[in-house]
């Protein structure tokens, strides 16, 4: 049986998923009690799930495989690739949970002239040798300091391939601190980069 899995290849994550997609309403009013505040902040904390805790890679492992490659740490709390692996071996799956629609939140960041990306409902199979055989991909790149000349659909925040992203304003430089939203329902899919939507499209 084929299993749909979060996918990463980013160089350093801290990461969350949202379980549910419903809107958030706020809870302040003139009125309010701290107790409601504190039930409030609660709730919303539990419709979240956090992916990596910042001290265990419980949860992830390699693409096809049942343990997390080598090249793969933890270094001061962010889940890091010390750049090994290549184009085949070297991406890892979250794979202790499939998702369908969610929404996944991540900070991150790549070192200079680096190229990845964050893969979803990636399908593993002896017939796929990389998630992006068969995954949409939310392109991670150094935009600035990429050493050959970068296509609109290459680009930083992209669906990589299939639809170009306007990063405009958005991008940081190799080494910054990122932060990234994919938002996936069957009727829309959108993905942000530092607050700003850079792509927007029917799944």
């Amino acid at each position: 049986m084929m299993k749909r899995f979060l996918n990463v290849l980013a160089v350093c994550l801290l990461i969350v998923s949202c379980k549910n997609t419903g809107n958030k309403q706020s809870n302040q009013t003139a009125t309010a009690t701290e107790d409601m505040t504190n039930e409030t902040k609660a709730n919303e904390t539990s419709k979240w799930q956090y992916l990596f805790d910042g001290t265990s890679t419980e949860g992830w492992r390699g693409f096809n495989s049942d343990k997390l490659p080598e090249s793969w740490i933890i270094e001061k709390g962010t889940l890091k690739s010390l750049g090994k692996g290549g184009d085949i071996g070297g991406d890892i799956v979250y794979g202790a949970e499939a998702f369908g629609e969610f929404e996944l939140s991540l900070e991150w960041k790549i070192a200079e002239g680096g190229n990845s990306g964050i893969f979803y409902h990636a399908i593993e199979g002896e017939q796929y040798k990389a998630p992006y055989y068969n995954a949409p991909e939310y392109q991670v790149i150094d935009q600035i300091g990429f050493p050959q000349k970068l296509e609109p659909w290459q680009s930083v925040a992209a669906d990589y391939g299939m639809y170009d992203p306007d990063f405009e304003g958005a991008v940081k430089k190799a080494g910054e601190w990122n932060t990234s939203r994919i938002i996936f329902t069957n009727k829309k899919v959108s993905y942000w980069l530092n607050g700003k939507k850079t792509v927007e499209f029917v799944p």
